[in-house]
């Protein structure tokens, strides 16, 4: 191998080729993501969950300097530019894309630059917006090529827009395209393991889901190892039990993702208090949970007991995990216009509802 000028490129230079060309990402990574994750989890912070990836992909650029993010005229809402250079045809060392309002077209150039290779391509647009990527998402997934797909905005939770913008029906529509991971992350804990999960997943593409609105931690582990809580990446099994039920043997299980995680917790203080042993299961990425046995899928789901899943979107998909006589709390149509907090009211996506819900399977 050989420099423009016929000579040899210098040993780093030529490892970090061949790294490059594997596809191979930087030794250490990951450690930004500990880092980031253990800082959170010390802070205890609400946080808004696209300004949450923004912060992560932002410290990921200094990592892996092939790491490549970029949006369709939507640098101020989705905040993933912030000090990056843009990448034009006068300056190739920019390291963010203008991609212009085309999200299609910034799907097929995401998905050529995987394919080439020695880019690690970041899209970033509104979820409802997904669909005008529909066929460059089919292809990623079909091609098995390592995309990331950012959605932000990812429910009704997203102010005043209005229905429009409010994609109630996009998560069933995403988790039904084969060979394609869906994660929608719960908090900032769970958002560093999502990005840690989809950057290492080498063979499909992968579509992170953040919200708009802040999202209250919901991990509360006290830190062990070198590493503290960090270490372990509790959501790479798709879904796991956060809080088990007390008092007794599990009754009642309920399920949830991404910020409804958080009014399932609330539900099970409610349950708890009278004396119903509950457990909250976070369930960030279906598909990771599709590929684990039987026996820890039944032990985390808790078969036998009464399940109600509680997700800002609507129901489809989740009568596998629930069963037919299990509870939804969600949306049963579109949303609507109005502030984030008075629409969950408004549609009942409330820790009392699913109180409720329980209630009356038990």
């Amino acid at each position: 191998m050989a420099g423009s000028g016929g000579e040899a490129l210098p040993a780093a230079e030529r490892r970090e080729l061949d790294r490059l060309r594997e596809g191979r990402l930087p030794e250490g990574w990951e450690d930004v993501l500990f880092g980031f994750k253990r800082r959170a989890l010390a802070e205890g912070s609400a946080e808004s969950g696209i300004k949450l990836s923004a912060d992560i992909v932002e410290a990921l650029c200094d990592a892996i300097p092939e790491l490549l993010p970029g949006a369709p005229d939507l640098e101020g809402a989705t905040q993933h530019k912030r000090r990056l250079a843009p990448f034009t045809a006068a300056d190739h060392g920019g390291r963010y894309i203008h991609y212009g309002i085309r999200e299609h077209a910034m799907g097929a150039m995401l998905n050529g630059m995987a394919a080439h290779g020695g880019v690690v391509p970041v899209g970033v647009t509104y979820l409802v917006f997904s669909d005008y990527m529909r066929p460059t998402l089919r292809l990623a997934a079909m091609m098995g090529l390592p995309v990331s797909f950012v959605f932000s905005h990812d429910s009704i939770g997203i102010g005043r827009n209005g229905p429009t913008h409010q994609p109630v029906e996009y998560l069933a529509a995403l988790r039904a395209i084969p060979n394609m991971l869906v994660l929608r992350p719960a908090d900032a804990a769970e958002a560093a393991e999502c990005w840690e999960i989809a950057l290492a997943h080498r063979s499909g593409p992968c579509c992170l889901i953040f919200a708009r609105q802040p999202l209250p931690p919901v991990r509360g582990e006290p830190m062990h190892s070198e590493r503290g809580d960090a270490s372990e990446n509790r959501s790479h099994r798709g879904a796991y039990v956060l809080a088990e039920a007390e008092g007794g043997a599990r009754r009642t299980s309920i399920l949830a993702t991404g910020s409804e995680v958080a009014v399932a917790l609330a539900a099970r203080d409610l349950l708890q208090a009278e004396g119903v042993p509950t457990a909250v299961v976070s369930m960030p990425c279906w598909e990771l949970f599709e590929q684990q046995g039987r026996a820890y899928r039944d032990a985390v789901i808790g078969e036998g007991t009464v399940r109600v899943a509680v997700e800002a979107a609507v129901r489809q998909g989740w009568d596998r995990y629930i069963g037919p006589d299990g509870g939804f709390v969600g949306m049963s149509g579109f949303g609507a216009s109005g502030a984030e907090d008075e629409l969950f009211t408004y549609f009942g996506i409330t820790p009392a509802q699913v109180a409720a819900a329980v209630r009356e399977r038990l």
